[in-house]
């Protein structure tokens, strides 16, 4: 028998502000995962900066972690077997322009010319990921 994983889901404040929560994690639901926990805040700039550590060198750094503490985040940790793998198909790509119909980026998120990809969504990319993500976010899990 596989092994359930854990993944991190983040709905990022565009979705938030648009009413998308409900329908980001019905999906979610309806894919056969469980979610084992959930919280909505305002992420700190140092949470951030530990989540998007690989990135704070990168000339689009400034824009998301302005855009990541804009508004509410829902943060959601999501648990089934091959849960990352499922979670990255139910988001779609990053870029939402071309994320096909059908993924919670093709059908909710918007290129809104902000310059910032504001893609309603974040999801761990691995597992090794979702460890390191989770425990930011949910330290006590």
């Amino acid at each position: 028998m596989t092994t359930p994983e854990r993944t991190l889901i983040l709905v990022k404040p565009d979705a938030v502000a648009r009413g998308h929560v409900g329908e980001v994690l019905r999906r979610i639901e309806a894919k056969g995962y469980r979610l084992v926990a959930l919280d909505l805040r305002v992420p700190s700039e140092e949470l951030l900066a530990a989540h998007y550590a690989d990135h704070i060198e990168k000339p689009f750094y400034p824009g998301l972690v302005a855009f990541m503490s804009s508004g509410p985040v829902v943060a959601a940790v999501a648990e089934g077997v091959r849960v990352v793998d499922g979670v990255l198909t139910l988001c779609g790509p990053t870029d939402p322009t071309v994320a096909p119909p059908g993924t919670l980026r093709g059908d909710l998120g918007h290129d809104w010319g902000h310059g910032v990809t504001e893609n309603v969504v974040h999801r761990s990319d691995s597992a090794l990921s979702a460890a390191r993500e989770i425990g930011l976010w949910f330290p006590g899990l």
